[in-house]
């Protein structure tokens, strides 16, 4: 077998494609299936740990895989001002590229309802997952990557407010709301009170958007109610999101030195992280990653802007290359990576049990054997993206 090859493109910022091949791992390690361990042994504070942060929160609060979503989508935003870049560079005019904005925007969108629909006997609309949520908004964010930062910054604070008002504008629930016809308990312990009522889960103004939007497209039965709670506009503050990936991209490409920049990344992280976190305890907004709203926007940005900070200071500054290379060859074929999860992973463990059994995967145990078959497909994950990698097989939207 040939010697590892870690080679990288010329021109690249590495940070951010290890940065991305982070998030895609976390995606790809819900097959590792930390929850089964937990179960097997509820008195490990290891596996509790693991589980809890390989699952998203009930409602209101963030786990380490709240944070994929926002990163992915933070990270199309980091990613803009380079493309732009190097497509002024071949003399691409502004309304070529907004055309392939377009195009990328439809593509997206199509993908999204396309992997969705995998396992449905027909068509499943749907626009609240991460590839229809960036496409809705891709036209407006690349429009917003040629303006003045001021008016970014402007454009950010009339998402985030203006999507406030619209949350708060709409009648909060009352006494007699019938939250058992839309899978909420009543007595579920994240319902809020006063103010906050406004965003409580499948009670909202998202929630009865969709209640009309969706059932506009065909379905198997009438839309009413989504079982996470989740929704179709929160496009519209995930482009906030966005927004402020677009934000730290044109700051990476500034001629700052890694020391300010690093401090700039940082202190952007703790006033995001601050903002959400005050919003939440003043009874304001809550922190909800499930209907992104308002205080989830500054409170998993300041952790984007921490993670970005982090993956620079250690692979573009810190030049430890050799160490990113695993997560660049992930974060190099994101689209690749995320479609061969969803299409092909029961198709590989099922190919593990039909040629090898159960029985090399219970080597240490009964309880370990999702563990097993999980780290083993992560493996069988990698090695097809290095195979592309090697033969700059990259899919490009």
């Amino acid at each position: 077998m040939p010697p590892l090859q870690t080679e990288f493109p010329a021109g690249r910022l590495l940070s951010v494609d290890a940065y991305r091949g982070f998030v895609m791992l976390l995606m790809m390690g819900e097959v590792l299936h930390f929850d089964h361990l937990h179960e097997a042994f509820p008195g490990s504070g290891f596996w509790a740990l693991l589980a809890y942060h390989q699952s998203h929160v009930d409602w209101s609060g963030c786990s380490l895989h709240d944070l994929i979503q926002p990163s992915f989508s933070f990270l199309v935003g980091v990613a803009l001002p380079y493309s732009i870049a190097s497509r002024q560079l071949k003399g691409q005019s502004a309304g070529v590229q907004f055309g392939h904005a377009l195009r990328r925007s439809l593509i997206l969108i199509l993908l999204g309802i396309f992997l969705r629909s995998t396992h449905a006997s027909q068509t499943y609309f749907t626009f609240e997952d991460t590839l229809t949520q960036i496409g809705l908004g891709y036209p407006v964010l690349f429009l917003l990557g040629y303006v003045r930062p001021r008016w970014q910054w402007v454009a950010l604070g009339v998402i985030l407010v203006g999507y406030w008002l619209l949350f708060v504008g709409y009648p909060a629930p009352g006494p007699a709301f019938a939250y058992p016809a839309v899978s909420v308990p009543a007595d579920w312990p994240h319902h809020y009170t006063g103010l906050m009522a406004h965003f409580n889960k499948n009670s909202n103004v998202a929630w009865a958007f969709d209640t009309w939007f969706l059932n506009l497209f065909p379905r198997e039965k009438p839309f009413l109610f989504n079982g996470g709670g989740y929704a179709t506009l929160s496009f519209i503050p995930t482009l906030g999101t966005m927004l402020l990936g677009l934000i730290a991209g044109q700051w990476l490409r500034l001629n700052l030195s890694p020391t300010d920049l690093l401090r700039r990344l940082v202190l952007a992280g703790f006033v995001g992280l601050a903002a959400g976190t005050l919003f939440e305890l003043l009874g304001i907004c809550p922190v909800v990653k499930r209907i992104w709203t308002p205080a989830w926007v500054l409170f998993s940005g300041g952790w984007c802007f921490w993670l970005l900070a982090f993956f620079y200071g250690v692979v573009d500054v810190g030049q430890k290359q050799r160490w990113a290379f695993p997560l660049v060859v992930i974060g190099m074929n994101s689209i690749a990576i995320y479609c061969l999860v969803h299409l092909i992973e029961g198709f590989i463990i099922n190919s593990f049990y039909t040629h090898l059994g159960h029985r090399p995967f219970q080597v240490v145990g009964a309880a370990y054997e999702p563990l097993l078959v999980g780290l083993t497909t992560l493996l069988v994950y990698w090695l097809l993206l290095l195979w592309m990698y090697r033969r700059k097989l990259f899919i490009r939207i």
